[in-house]
């Protein structure tokens, strides 16, 4: 659902109304007379549609986890909330970028349209820039030929499906993060996804039984969950076109589950 679209009409209706009864109807009617009921529950609305549009357009927007892909860091059922003009101004609807600003950097998470299906928002971290030759071998993680630096730490422990997984904190950028690495999963991505892998600048990226090699083109990102075994990425689906960019995520403000989850993330 295009909720940005659905504010935009409303904003549109409701304001037509309000500008109709302010300039024509409202002279009309006999002094101490009711509002009529388009007046009420349609030309009363449009302040506060209004400021949701534009802050939720320009400012911020919420956005709920639906999946386990950036355990540890994020859960499943945190509720989070989007800047959206760190990375530049972009028109409402159309998400055409009309100011430039910062440029996403390795190690933020990010909120995009999925280029697959651009009416779905996904959640991941940004692992490449442009420019970047990305490889993922062997579970290893290297940057233009750099390992990045990772160092064990406590196990992850799922609650809910009571099992433990290994927990490692990477170094991406100026933050540490903490990823989930599974000894007993496959490094490679399957081969008949690879096969079936027809994404723009595919001739980039080259497959083999130790993981992925990808050339990050100019105005993309490369993008990973931190729940590495359980998350399909870039190394499935491809590369985040800049003009996908929603937001970037920064603070987490509610989970129904844990109250402890709220502002844990930033």
């Amino acid at each position: 659902m295009n909720f940005a679209l659905i504010l935009f009409l409303l904003s549109i209706a409701t304001g037509a109304l309000w500008l109709a009864d302010k300039y024509v109807f409202r002279k009309k009617r006999p002094a101490g007379a009711k509002d009529p009921w388009w007046v009420e529950y349609g030309a009363s609305f449009f302040p506060i549609i209004i400021v949701v549009f534009l802050l939720r357009s320009f400012v911020v927007e919420p956005y709920k986890i639906p999946s386990g892909s950036m355990i540890p860091t994020l859960l499943v059922g945190d509720f989070i909330l989007v800047n959206k003009y760190t990375y530049g101004i972009r028109l409402p609807v159309i998400n055409k970028k009309v100011v430039e600003l910062n440029t996403p950097q390795r190690g933020d998470v990010m909120v995009f349209r999925w280029p697959v299906d651009p009416s779905l928002d996904y959640i991941k971290r940004v692992v490449g820039v442009p420019g970047d030759r990305i490889a993922y071998l062997n579970k290893r993680l290297t940057i233009n030929g750099k390992e990045v630096a990772t160092r064990k730490v406590e196990d992850y422990l799922d609650k809910d499906k009571l099992y433990y997984t290994p927990r490692y904190v990477e170094q991406l950028g100026k933050a540490e993060h903490s990823i989930l690495v599974a000894d007993d999963a496959p490094s490679e991505v399957p081969p008949f996804v690879v096969q079936a892998a027809q994404f723009p600048y595919r001739d980039r990226c080259h497959y083999n039984s130790e993981g992925v090699v990808c050339e990050v083109p100019p105005g993309h990102y490369f993008m990973m969950g931190d729940n590495r075994d359980n998350s399909q990425d870039s190394r499935f689906w491809g590369f985040v076109p800049d003009r996908n960019i929603v937001g970037k995520a920064f603070f987490i403000w509610f989970n129904f589950s844990d109250l402890k989850r709220i502002g844990s993330f930033h």
